[in-house]
């Protein structure tokens, strides 16, 4: 019996992840067009460079396909993923000369403000705070970005990042910290 692509949608994850690893490559392209997004704005936010947060998907989709038969459970389908996700840019970031640039135009703002100062002011402050990300340790930003950002528990958050939840609390408590102290003209 062959499953409608409307059908497979709805699908959960487990369900999906679980014809993937049987070889089903239209399951695997649903679960891909549910999770590319967040992965992208994920990578985006953590490496400040599109087109390095772009390659950074598409290689986290290709290891994915071709390791998904070593996911032990299939509904742990998206932490495995927001796992390989900021483990590869935690490893572009590593690989990175110490001085890099922040382009704030790579953060698109969401935004749709008739009023064009306080569209430019928005901009200013999405600038800001990209730039204020960059100042965060790598694993602040990743741990800050999981959980402000897409919303993962703290437990979560250790297990991708491979800590424990008492050291992810710390890091996002260090991380709000001094976001909010470069962030005070903003207010």
């Amino acid at each position: 019996m062959t499953t409608s692509p409307a059908a497979e949608t709805e699908l959960d994850d487990a369900t999906l992840a679980g014809r993937a690893r049987d070889g089903d490559v239209r399951a695997y392209e649903q679960l891909v067009l549910r999770y590319q997004g967040p992965m992208f704005r994920l990578a985006a936010k953590m490496l400040a460079d599109r087109a390095e947060a772009e390659d950074v998907t598409q290689e986290v989709f290709l290891k994915a396909w071709r390791t998904i038969a070593r996911l032990q459970d299939d509904a742990a389908f998206a932490s495995w993923l927001y796992r390989m996700t900021t483990n590869r840019c935690l490893n572009v970031i590593r690989a990175r000369r110490p001085s890099t640039e922040v382009d704030p135009d790579t953060t698109a703002s969401t935004r749709t403000d008739t009023r064009p100062d306080h569209a430019t002011e928005v901009s200013s402050q999405m600038a800001a705070l990209t730039d204020a990300l960059q100042l965060l340790t790598p694993e602040q930003r990743a741990c800050w970005l999981l959980r402000e950002v897409h919303g993962r528990s703290y437990d979560e958050i250790a297990e991708i990042v491979g800590t424990n939840s008492t050291a992810v609390r710390g890091r996002i408590a260090r991380a709000r910290a001094q976001l909010a102290e470069v962030m005070k003209p903003w207010r």
